[in-house]
């Protein structure tokens, strides 16, 4: 099987169900947007050392394709029957987050991004998450999307910024907090 298929040439992209879109389509821009999130937490799993971490980072990456793929979907003329989120997928997150939280200090502050370079790219795949998630509002108030979706991208924004500080700080980096000038 070839990769190339020269059909995009022209500047369009068939969604799931056939229907032709420019490749600027708001669904086209959040899909892309969640795989760009998940090509990050690749590169998150393969540098931390905690398998905990790696596990889940691998399921995430598996919710993202089925996110992906739903965004992806004409809702009016795929007739594929595509995985989905479940509320247990979103569960899976707050139940983690709780854990991690566990062991962290009590957040008081803004923190600055980094750490520790595995830190670093959490607060990056986080800040691309709310991008994607950003879309996938915009894309809901124009278009339909399951609401859970939303939520499993608004609460995993959420999971990578708790991970980002439980990674710092098992490696025992410092946390830096954010204090606003004062002149």
């Amino acid at each position: 099987m070839k990769i190339y298929t020269k059909t995009g040439d022209k500047g369009k992209t068939s969604l799931i169900g056939g229907t032709r879109v420019p490749k600027h389509h708001m669904r086209i821009e959040a899909y892309g947007t969640v795989d760009e999130l998940n090509s990050w937490l690749g590169v998150i799993r393969d540098l931390t050392h905690n398998e905990a971490v790696k596990n889940l980072l691998k399921e995430i990456q598996d919710r993202l394709f089925t996110v992906g793929s739903a965004l992806a979907a004409d809702p009016e003329h795929s007739k594929m029957i595509l995985p989905d989120i479940k509320p247990a997928d979103v569960e899976t997150l707050e139940l983690d987050m709780d854990r991690m939280n566990e062991s962290l200090p009590e957040l008081k502050n803004f923190i600055l991004p980094g750490g520790h370079l595995t830190a670093s790219y959490c607060h990056v795949a986080r800040c691309v998450c709310r991008r994607a998630e950003r879309l996938v509002v915009e894309l809901a108030s124009k278009d339909t999307v399951d609401e859970l979706v939303i939520k499993y991208m608004n609460r995993l924004s959420d999971h990578l910024f708790v991970l980002a500080r439980y990674l710092a700080h098992n490696d025992g980096a410092e946390e830096i907090t954010w204090a606003p000038r004062k002149d």
